[in-house]
């Protein structure tokens, strides 16, 4: 969701800077610009991102002039103070705040629950589907977390791949391959991980991520589209277009 975010906002003509924890879990790691912390640099649809250190302003600076997107390792949220941003968008998606307040920027942002728009935040974005999906709100929280992931091509829990066991994940496909149920994609801890449906390997965890039990570490599309798993989601797109909205707001009343 942060990708999707950080691609719109991008392809609109702001300045973008990612700020990452040291080892990232991204699940779609084709539309994640967070692989760069891995890669060195990750393009996603078009706009490609650039690992750098945060005191190397020139090359941050220079990135951004080009039309790309500088990312960097800054799991504290202390630390963003360096950038000097006019907004700062919290796409952490933890479910709770993690250490986001007001007054981090000119306008700060929160997506989805765990944030209170007028006290921790300035404004927050619902990220559960339905008739409110994107919308901003800029007075109160969004809805609560369902547990219940959206449906793709008709399957929604099935198609969603979580850690049997707490342990290091061993990935037995890639994305992109086109698996049938009941087949073994991964393993944790030596537990296989089985596909529920037919489809194809959307997402997936870094080989050797250690995961906690129930986690979620792979994702199967029913649709079976390998260029579907190379595009930001309809549900990224629509958050990022509350984002895009509550920043054109702000940008109008300066």
């Amino acid at each position: 969701m942060g990708s999707g975010v950080a691609w719109r906002l991008r392809r609109c003509g702001f300045d973008v800077v990612i700020t990452e924890v040291e080892h990232p879990m991204a699940v779609r790691r084709w539309v994640s610009f967070s692989e760069a912390i891995y890669e060195g640099s990750m393009t996603v649809e078009g706009i490609t991102a650039h690992r750098v250190v945060l005191s190397d302003s020139e090359r941050i600076d220079g990135i951004c002039q080009s039309g790309d997107i500088p990312i960097l390792v800054c799991p504290d949220p202390s630390g963003i103070a360096v950038l000097r941003p006019e907004i700062v968008v919290d796409a952490i998606l933890a479910k709770r705040n993690t250490g986001t307040r007001r007054g981090m920027a000119g306008l700060v942002i929160g997506l989805g629950p765990g944030f209170v728009a007028g006290e921790d935040v300035d404004c927050v974005i619902e990220t559960n589907r339905g008739p409110n999906l994107g919308r901003c709100i800029w007075t109160g929280s969004a809805e609560p977390n369902t547990g219940i992931p959206g449906v793709l091509g008709g399957e929604s829990i099935k198609r969603v791949l979580r850690a049997p066991t707490a342990g290091l994940i061993h990935s037995t496909r890639d994305l992109g391959d086109l698996v049938r149920a009941g087949e073994s994609v991964a393993s944790v801890n030596g537990v296989e991980v089985r596909a529920q449906i037919d489809g194809i390997v959307r997402g997936m965890l870094r080989d050797k991520t250690p995961v906690d039990q129930g986690v979620k570490i792979g994702d199967i599309d029913p649709r079976g589209d390998i260029e579907l798993c190379r595009r930001i989601s309809d549900k990224a797109l629509a958050i990022a277009g509350g984002v895009l909205e509550a920043v054109v707001k702000y940008s109008d009343r300066r």
